[in-house]
């Protein structure tokens, strides 16, 4: 399988991660790039976003290895977006697969396995440092970290950019950090403006200069199945993400 390959990563829930991989993803795609996302968490809210069906073989067959990740790939509605499912049956893969020889190493070789061609490939890892998040970092070339802009924030990256050093150590000396974004910014409290100055200041530019907002219509559109751009493009939120959307072909 040829493409980028970005996993989108945070330890905290609730941060956007998935919002992000699925509406920059939306508007890659927009651009005319071939996007698949690969939902890798168990609580399968990616594949709800794009309205997949997780009921047909997605994430888990894949690791399980009863089926090929070619045969797992769905489209959506949105025209060179594609998407590798999950449902919770992706939970037992971390039991399952404890005691497997290379474990870590599961999704990496099911894309070598891999005849299709994308331009990017987004993989949506759970909230924690387990076995999933594991395969996502020891199969990208890249990884993207979703902020909110909160004190607690600065604590959760700190602790991830040890298991990035960690993975980069012993899994994949080719993972590089592709981009920090942040996320529910609101500009109005003097917080949000302290955790973005001070993590720019330090990151520099690793740093993507598109800050995305708190918006209800981005909370809104994984209900009805369909990423921003087809829910409500006007909006500011996806506004914003068509925006970072640009800087992420531009800068991967």
């Amino acid at each position: 399988m040829s493409g980028k390959i970005i996993a989108y990563a945070n330890q905290k829930g609730g941060v956007g991660k998935t919002t992000s991989a699925v509406n920059i993803g939306a508007y890659v795609a927009e651009a005319d790039k071939k996007v698949l996302l690969v939902d890798f968490d168990p609580q399968g809210n990616l594949s709800s976003s794009v309205g997949a069906d997780k009921g047909r073989p997605g994430a888990y067959d894949v690791l399980m290895g009863t089926s090929p990740l070619d045969e797992t790939v769905q489209e959506t509605t949105v025209r060179n977006l594609f998407v590798v499912p999950s449902n919770i049956d992706l939970t037992g893969a971390n039991v399952e697969l404890i005691e497997e020889k290379d474990r870590e190493f599961f999704l990496r070789n099911a894309f070598a396995a891999s005849k299709l061609e994308f331009d990017y490939i987004f993989i949506d890892c759970p909230p924690s440092l387990g076995l999933l998040t594991l395969n996502g970092l020891a199969a990208a070339s890249h990884v993207f970290i979703p902020l909110q802009c909160e004190y607690f924030a600065l604590e959760g990256l700190s602790l991830l950019l040890q298991s990035i050093r960690r993975v980069q150590k012993s899994l994949n000396p080719n993972l590089g950090i592709g981009g920090i974004f942040f996320t529910m910014y609101d500009s109005r409290t003097k917080l949000a403006n302290e955790v973005v100055q001070e993590v720019a200041g330090y990151f520099k530019e690793k740093v993507f200069k598109t800050i995305i907002p708190r918006n209800v219509r981005l909370s809104e559109a994984p209900s009805h199945g369909v990423p921003i751009n087809q829910y409500d493009a006007s909006c500011i939120g996806a506004k914003s993400y068509q925006k970072l959307a640009q800087e992420v072909i531009h800068r991967v």
